[in-house]
């Protein structure tokens, strides 16, 4: 239940964190256990935007905060739901980075 990430965003940007405009839409399997085609697969579809608040981000660009990048997977399918929705640029920020099996 404890969102590392967000606590980071929180104290990097309080005024500009938005922690209801990305959605997980689904479970997915842990991660580590999976190499990285299969965490690929995994996190495929699984992020989406709150709609009602989508338009937010046309023309935006965004910074996307994690606090541990394995293969990336996860950041690299958030980053492209961001950009289908119109940012125009995202950086991902990560604060750890683990080895890829």
């Amino acid at each position: 239940g404890f969102n590392q990430a967000l606590e980071l965003a929180r104290h990097l940007a309080p005024h500009k964190t938005q922690a209801q405009l990305l959605l997980r839409t689904r479970h997915t399997a842990p991660q580590p256990t999976l190499n990285r085609a299969e965490r690929l697969r995994n996190v495929q579809g699984a992020f989406a935007l709150e709609p009602l608040r989508a338009d937010v981000l046309r023309g935006q660009r965004v910074v996307l905060v994690d606090d541990v990048m394995t293969s990336g997977a996860s950041l690299f399918a958030a980053a492209a739901v961001l950009k289908q929705a119109g940012a125009v640029h995202v950086t991902g920020l990560v604060v750890a980075r683990t080895p890829v099996d």
